[in-house]
């Protein structure tokens, strides 16, 4: 049975949801679409449920979990809903607890503010001039009063299909619907004001979550007049902090939580801010800064935590209180001595601001600066907090391997993925943190696929404790492998890439008879790309890949798309990215600009092949990022004609072209002679938000 309801569907319910993981709790979040139910993980305790709740609806979950605390973590414009589930919590007497989003602290006094999207309508009516329209699709029916609505407004919204759809629907289509996901910084927000020759701009007060700041920011810098709609409830409520510290306040599990909530402050049932003074942010604030508060590595962990600082020992010693995971507290606690097990740190900050503790020890595994929950509660607690390191996995590891790791390359695949190939085929020694059961196995048959079977594998796990084993092998021995989830790796390659240029013969791709872009000139179409080492990069017309992969190669904690339509050139590209080891090179099999439209934002773009759709395709990159680096390949005066044509009427800059004409010797006898192959116009610029 579920013990807390959370309504989400932002970024703060899905801040709190992220924190209610693994805590005890039985969680069942809502949101009203698949999109926000992707956005949220489910597991340790949560679990995620999609679709929009009528009252009724609200009030049978409720009923289905009578002792349930409801957090209402909605969006602050969705007075509908925060109405509907207030009323569900009132007819089945649950606890309700809101938590806002912090809006702006004071008035614009250059902003013209309205109370409703249809009183923005009603004002836009009587200006002249195009707008951008920055508050989402569900209130847009309210604009279509603007007269000329379709030629003069210009709406951002999700990139969703039902969304462009719905939109689409409405009159708004083409380049007056721009499709994108946030968030948005003020260069993107002036671009966008440039690309649609805005003089206005209709945003809500969403506060700095929702970019408000950066809106601000844009309109400001480009002379636009803001239209803001104000808040449509002046609602109490507690900040996404003070919810988690409530969730804490009253013990091991949410269960009782909401009923101590519910019976001991009936009169603040509200959740408004008063409801949080009493638990003690007020008075008790203040007397935390008089406490003397360390985080504590305490390095490896085990009996006599033997990889813990001096420093580190001797406070915790005198410390009258230790705070931390049980397994840390039970290796350092001396008897008798005053203890929490805790790890939350919304829990923690409370249980200190509670406490009558003078000297308090909190307890972290490893090192607290490498992948610590250190940075957390440095948020919530006091500034004057020490800070003391322990010895990490990844010295200690280094240390049993007789391993120097001043050169290791160091990376993490707990909670996140890396390219392990890539940097596997760079680095002499890697160094990963893992942080499920199979994560061993899968890196080891991705190498073995890879066809790197010399690499020399290090596994350990239970570091500091009976149980620690290190293990070594090739991937080979580690294909059926099963060990303990959080475990660490060191992979060895005794003959790693070295060279830091691109610049692969063209005889090393494999490529049938489809058409590549031949070495010289690749290399210096690769140069006017820029590329940085995490850039997002489109190859279009990628044929046999040999473009993309020196890309993939280059830019190796970055990702690149490789688009083609020929089906035996995208056998080609899988077969040369198995060769070349280039991991983090996806292929997509599509004509562009089709193919484009779901991909993610990119940061630079080589068109070797267009299909005569090079203006459209140009429009969508730009469309996605007025800044892109974009670098086409051209052989007949046609498609140079209509490169030139593009980049006058679209808006570069830095545009450069170079005619490039190579000649290859081969041998004849004793002799060698050149031959001249075609010559190729490299098309070069870069995106230009002033001017889009």
């Amino acid at each position: 049975m579920y013990n807390i309801l959370l309504f989400a569907g932002t970024t703060e319910g899905r801040t709190i949801a992220e924190q209610l993981k693994g805590t005890g709790n039985e969680v069942c979040v809502f949101v009203a679409t698949e999109y926000g139910e992707s956005l949220i993980d489910a597991g340790d305790g949560v679990t995620v449920e999609s679709g929009r709740l009528t009252t009724e609806e609200m009030q049978a979950r409720m009923e289905a979990a009578p002792d349930a605390l409801v957090i209402d973590a909605t969006h602050p414009y969705a007075a509908v809903v925060t109405e509907n589930i207030r009323t569900a919590c009132e007819e089945t007497g649950h606890s309700y607890l809101r938590v806002l989003r912090e809006g702006s602290k004071e008035q614009l006094s250059d902003a013209v503010y309205v109370e409703s999207p249809k009183a923005a309508a009603e004002f836009l009516a009587g200006t002249e001039g195009n707008v951008l329209l920055t508050t989402g699709s569900k209130e847009l029916h309210f604009f279509t009063a603007v007269p000329e609505y379709q030629e003069r407004l210009f709406a951002r919204v999700l990139s969703l299909p039902s969304v462009a759809a719905s939109c689409a629907e409405l009159g708004f289509q083409g380049q007056h619907l721009i499709c994108m996901q946030g968030p948005f910084s003020a260069e993107m927000n002036r671009a966008l004001i440039h690309m649609t020759d805005a003089k206005y701009l209709v945003t809500k007060d969403t506060g700095v979550t929702g970019g408000f700041p950066e809106k601000v920011e844009a309109a400001h810098a480009c002379g636009v007049q803001l239209v803001i709609i104000g808040r449509p409830l002046k609602e109490e409520g507690v900040s996404v902090k003070e919810a988690l510290r409530i969730l804490g306040a009253a013990g091991e599990d949410g269960k009782h939580a909401a009923k101590d909530w519910r019976e001991e402050t009936p009169e603040e049932n509200s959740g408004g801010p008063d409801a949080y003074e009493r638990i003690g942010k007020g008075e008790t604030a203040a007397n935390v800064s008089q406490k003397e508060i360390a985080l504590i590595g305490i390095g490896m962990g085990g009996e006599g935590c033997r990889t813990m600082t001096v420093e580190a020992r001797s406070f915790c010693d005198r410390a009258d209180l230790l705070i931390g995971a049980g397994r840390m507290v039970d290796a350092v606690a001396a008897p008798g001595q005053q203890v929490l097990k805790e790890y939350r740190y919304g829990v923690i900050a409370e249980a200190i601001e509670n406490s009558d503790a003078s000297v308090i020890a909190i307890l972290l595994s490893g090192d607290v600066g490498f992948f610590s929950g250190a940075k957390k509660l440095l948020e919530v607690l006091p500034d004057q907090v020490q800070v003391m390191p322990g010895i990490g996995s990844l010295v200690y590891f280094c240390s049993q391997l007789h391993l120097p790791w001043e050169d290791i390359k160091i990376t993490s695949n707990h909670g996140r993925i890396s390219n392990m190939i890539g940097l596997c085929d760079t680095h002499k020694k890697v160094f990963s943190l893992l942080g499920k059961e199979q994560d061993v196995r899968e890196l080891c048959r991705k190498f073995t696929d890879y066809g790197m079977t010399d690499l020399t594998i290090h596994v350990g796990e239970k570091f500091g404790y009976p149980q620690e084993r290190i293990l070594h092998g090739k991937p080979a021995d580690f294909l059926e492998y099963s060990g303990d989830p959080l475990s660490v790796i060191v992979v060895e390659n005794p003959s790693p890439r070295t060279v830091v240029t691109h610049g692969i013969p063209d005889e090393d791709f494999l490529r049938d008879k489809v058409p590549m872009t031949k070495e010289e000139i690749r290399e210096i179409s690769l140069s006017k790309l820029r590329l940085a080492k995490d850039s997002v990069i489109y190859d279009v017309g990628a044929g046999s890949g040999s473009v993309s992969v020196e890309m993939a190669r280059m830019a190796l904690e970055g990702q690149v798309y490789a688009i083609e339509k020929n089906p035996t050139a995208v056998q080609l590209l899988h077969e040369n990215k198995r060769k070349f080891r280039t991991d983090n090179l996806e292929i997509i099999e599509g004509l562009a600009p089709e193919a484009l439209k779901d991909l993610p934002v990119p940061t630079h773009a080589f068109i070797g092949g267009s299909s005569g759709n090079m203006k459209e395709i140009l429009e969508l990159l730009l469309e996605k990022n007025p800044a892109i680096r974009v670098v086409i390949n051209t052989i007949t005066l046609e498609s140079i004609g209509e490169a030139l044509q593009c980049v006058k009427e679209l808006p570069f800059t830095d545009v450069d072209i170079a005619a490039v004409s190579t000649a290859k010797s081969k041998a004849l006898g004793r002799y060698h002679l050149m031959f001249g192959q075609n010559p190729v116009y490299v098309v070069s610029g870069t995106g230009n938000p002033e001017e889009a």
